[in-house]
């Protein structure tokens, strides 16, 4: 974890929050080169709201496009059956609990939304 990359836990499935904060935040500060990295990790019910909202899933080709990386909890996408979709959004779906730890312990750049 560089002290340049930013996570964003992203675990509320609000559409509102996601578009004005997540979204928002992560591809102004990207396309501004405020930090080098913005990591977006959905986990929880965003996996659900990622897979099927068609608005939701429009935001974050635009982030991506924007250079803003997203990864999933592979659990959380499972129980939800959102795996394939997000797969094909091009969202990374993984493991998560360990290198979520990881930034915590180290004190990486960490925002809860």
């Amino acid at each position: 974890m560089g002290k340049d990359q930013l996570n964003i836990l992203w675990t509320n499935a609000d559409p509102v929050t996601a578009e004005l904060m997540v979204f928002m935040y992560a591809c102004n500060a990207k396309k501004r080169g405020l930090w080098e990295t913005i990591q977006v990790i959905i986990w929880g019910s965003t996996a659900g709201l990622a897979a099927k909202d068609l608005h939701i899933q429009q935001l974050i080709r635009k982030a991506q496009k924007d250079g803003v990386s997203f990864s999933a909890c592979i659990a959380c996408a499972d129980r939800l059956n959102a795996t394939e979709t997000l797969q094909e959004l091009g969202v990374e779906v993984k493991s998560w609990g360990v290198p979520l730890t990881e930034i915590i312990k180290t004190g990486a750049h960490l925002i809860t939304v």
